[in-house]
């Protein structure tokens, strides 16, 4: 018996930055009356606020989520009628401004530096810096076309991982580099959730659309929890049914 659903965000839950629609909402919300649930994402806790959250119906059993941003070197949870953050695992001003420089110099080298972005291509999350190729406010389409292979961000990622050794960059979302400190990944989190919520990882189920060799939610597979591998939300939503359905008390 599972006792903690985890999930990545984008691509799993909602589109890339995009809110989860109704039918997600009502589905998750189902989830939340059965299990404890937790999201780990490289996205910030606005994100997570923005896309999830604020869509969720009235009287969702908040408590029993658990929110990781920047794939657990953050940790949010919903006590005494509101969010608190219980953790923020942040960078000194001197790492912020060494990585920061040595994406925008690895960006300029690697010659993919777009010609039109929306909004800021680097984001200080504290605990993690993230370059988005087009932007933190570009537009769906665009971000899926930029890389859906992953080659540019690969060529990019080998010019960064020898300017920036001393810390982990990883490829995520449809546009995304996120840098961390070394080991900051889904396993990350998926630990962090054993050890705040005294769960094992035998006990959670982990859901995520780049479980793949090489994909962000890849790590969370090494931990030996159970993994579905899902295309898209609407595939998600298909595995929560049944989720809900084989936890549901009977009678």
């Amino acid at each position: 018996m599972k006792k903690l659903i985890v999930f990545d965000l984008d691509g799993t839950l909602a589109e890339s930055k995009a809110a989860i629609d109704k039918e997600m909402a009502l589905l998750f919300s189902g989830l939340l009356e059965v299990a404890q649930v937790a999201i780990i994402s490289g996205g910030d806790w606005p994100q997570f606020e923005k896309q999830v959250i604020a869509h969720l119906p009235k009287g969702s059993k908040l408590p029993h989520l658990s929110i990781l941003p920047t794939c657990g070197t953050k940790f949010y949870q919903y006590k005494a009628s509101q969010w608190k953050k219980i953790y923020s695992e942040d960078f000194t001003p001197g790492e912020k401004e060494k990585i920061t420089a040595s994406l925008n110099q690895a960006v300029e080298k690697s010659g993919f530096k777009a010609e039109k972005t929306w909004g800021d291509t680097v984001e200080d999350r504290d605990s993690q810096i993230t370059f988005s190729a087009l932007g933190q406010k570009a537009p769906l389409e665009p971000k899926k076309a930029w890389d859906p292979d992953f080659k540019k961000r690969k060529k990019i990622k080998v010019i960064l991982d020898k300017l920036i050794p001393e810390f982990a960059v990883n490829l995520g979302g449809a546009t995304s580099i996120d840098v961390t400190k070394p080991g900051i990944d889904k396993a990350y989190g998926m630990y962090k959730l054993r050890d705040m919520l005294k769960i094992s990882i035998k006990e959670m189920l982990f859901m995520g659309d780049a479980l793949f060799d090489g994909g962000n939610d890849y790590p969370a597979r090494t931990t030996g929890a159970d993994c579905i591998q899902v295309r898209d939300p609407q595939e998600t939503k298909r595995v929560i049914e049944a989720v809900i359905a084989c936890l549901k008390p009977v009678g």
